[in-house]
């Protein structure tokens, strides 16, 4: 099994951007909003030598379990059981907020290698953010800036660090699957159907219509026959799609959808 780092905090301090960053191409929606990422998406990362599955989650946020919230936070604290390390990233320029240490918390509690990542460093904006990130006890601060490019070398060295004995020789598994777009309407039950054939709560789900946004893959075995399943944000008419959010969002399942070789119509 290849080795995963899953990447943590609170909503709209670049965890997307990061994540996008380490694999190399735009897999994960970015927006200014907050909130934007729900589902927890997987992807072959790479720093240097080091090959290793990242997962990028949902911000973290502090609600009831049975609200949507509470569901993207119990999506993300599985994530982190399932991880070996994990990037706890804050926003350098805002400087460690209550949440954080309280989501710090989380972190340190899972018992997993926690690697404390300021990201927003760019220039010396983020310099006084980045000392203050010291009180949240999880270690050196990694000023870096996703969107920039910049600290990857120092990210690099606090990821060896963690890694076990040859972790990276480890390479992510690349025998192809079969690519199976599932698509609809919003609130068919895509999510469902996916959580069901796999036989757990993989995917985030509830009444709310249009609760995914990304284009989610999920790996699944049947018969020795290898399935990377992609759960797809709702489709309307095209008159109908005004928002931008919604406009990245059909357009990251009609990707999906090109490079399928089977789609689903539910």
């Amino acid at each position: 099994m290849p080795f995963t780092v899953v990447i943590i905090g609170r909503p709209n301090v670049g965890k997307s951007t990061l994540f996008n960053r380490l694999v190399g191409r735009r897999l994960a929606l970015v927006d200014d909003r907050p909130g934007v990422t729900r589902d927890r998406r997987e992807g072959e990362g790479r720093l240097g030598d080091i090959a290793f599955t990242v997962v990028d989650t949902a911000g973290l946020e502090q609600s009831s379990p049975e609200s949507l919230s509470g569901r993207m936070r119990a999506q993300t604290e599985a994530a982190i059981e399932q991880a070996d390390a994990v990037f706890f990233m804050i926003d350098a320029r805002a400087g460690p907020i209550p949440a954080d240490h309280a989501f710090a918390d989380v972190a340190r509690k899972s018992g997993k290698p926690v690697i404390l990542v300021a990201n927003k460093s760019e220039g010396t904006s983020g310099e006084a953010g980045r000392l203050e990130a010291y009180a949240l006890g999880l270690g050196e601060p990694i000023p870096i800036s996703a969107e920039h490019d910049e600290g990857m070398s120092d990210l690099y060295d606090a990821l060896r660090t963690v890694l076990p004995e040859h972790a990276s020789d480890i390479t992510p598994d690349t025998a192809h699957p079969i690519r199976v777009a599932i698509v609809g309407r919003p609130n068919a039950g895509k999510s469902t159907l996916i959580n069901r054939l796999i036989g757990e709560e993989r995917l985030l789900t509830g009444p709310e219509a249009g609760i995914t946004r990304d284009a989610i893959a999920v790996e699944y075995v049947w018969q020795n026959h290898k399935f990377r399943i992609y759960d797809t944000a709702g489709l309307r008419r095209r008159s109908r799609v005004e928002e931008k959010l919604e406009k990245l969002s059909v357009a990251d399942a009609l990707n999906a959808v090109r490079f399928a070789e089977v789609v689903v119509v539910l």
